[in-house]
């Protein structure tokens, strides 16, 4: 899947790794500024990316296997990053003391890929991108077991909201019921994991040594599962999957330069205009319009994550008021 921009923003938190100082001064990260305006401005350009990604995958889905939709946006995606990791470039930077960390959170990115782009082959677009956006109700429970967060009622009450709307999206048991609506929701819990895991390696990897060994991983795993399922693609499917890759690349890199002028309570409403931007183009393209079921859900599911990125805000807020108090240096 197409990562929330509020989520994938996180992975932007991650401090460089310690090299030498000469290296160190050039691969340093620019500083955070305080320039709201043009961060939402970037916030609304990456949902543009990430949307025409979500429904170019659609598109391609009646024609190639999701696996091999897949397989190609991670070859993109691997091309892109090739310059990382050539080991004479000077842009190389796939040394990392988190190998496996590294492996099971590019399986886990890959995972959340496969599992919407099969899922967009069964459902609605506007549907499965609404159903998506609850990876921050799973970040919320899975960061209590492998994180150790407290979480509050207050947050507790705030996922709960967000299944809600889950269940009015996908109506178990009616007759508009349909088995691939689970594939969005596995696909947002394996995208919590990749963000989980982003956390556990939060000051010791840097976002780009994150997202090539992310790139090699997918593309590595999916290679040896195309052969199973290949369909020759004509050139013009090439091409799309081609935009697939990059553009999906492209507008998670736009969000993390977005978080860069702004913080997540800001910018978050506005990355959930990517819903507007898929309804739109779902309805010129396959003449899909969201029924009241999933615009309900999908306004549970916004107010939810919009209320857990506050909670988050608040306590980090009050963490640093805490160290700001410690004794100890």
């Amino acid at each position: 899947m197409t990562p929330p921009p509020a989520v994938a923003a996180r992975l932007d938190s991650i401090p460089m790794p310690a090299v030498p100082e000469k290296k160190q001064e050039a691969r340093r990260a620019p500083a955070r500024v305080d320039h709201p305006f043009k961060g939402i401005a970037l916030v609304l350009l990456s949902t543009i990316f990430l949307g025409c990604s979500d429904v170019t995958s659609k598109y391609l889905s009646s024609s190639l296997p999701s696996i091999e939709i897949t397989w190609i946006r991670m070859a993109t995606f691997a091309l892109m990053f090739t310059p990382v990791m050539l080991p004479g470039s000077p842009l190389h930077a796939m040394r990392t003391e988190r190998l496996g960390l590294q492996l099971m959170r590019g399986t886990a990115l890959l995972g959340s890929s496969l599992f919407f782009i099969t899922g967009l082959s069964f459902l609605p677009i506007a549907e499965a991108s609404a159903t998506g956006f609850v990876s921050p109700l799973f970040v919320t429970a899975l960061s209590i077991i492998f994180l150790s967060e407290k979480v509050g009622m207050r947050r507790w009450i705030a996922t709960a909201i967000g299944l809600i709307g889950v269940i009015i999206i996908i109506r178990p048991g009616s007759s508009a019921f349909h088995v691939a609506a689970f594939f969005p929701i596995v696909s947002a819990f394996c995208w919590a994991a990749a963000l989980i895991m982003t956390r556990m390696m939060s000051g010791r990897e840097a976002v780009v040594t994150t997202m090539a060994y992310s790139a090699l991983t997918g593309f590595a795993i999916m290679s040896l599962m195309v052969p199973f399922v290949w369909v020759t693609p004509s050139w013009s499917a090439i091409g799309f999957g081609i935009l697939i890759g990059v553009a999906s690349t492209v507008g998670q890199w736009i969000v993390v330069l977005a978080y860069r002028y702004g913080d997540a309570s800001v910018l978050a409403p506005f990355s959930y205009t990517q819903l507007l931007w898929v309804s739109i183009l779902g309805f010129f393209i396959f003449g899909e319009l969201p029924d009241i079921w999933t615009i309900t859900g999908a306004a549970f599911i916004v107010a939810s994550g919009l209320y857990i990125a506050h909670r988050e805000r608040v306590r980090r807020a009050q963490l640093l008021v805490l160290e700001e108090r410690s004794p100890n240096p």
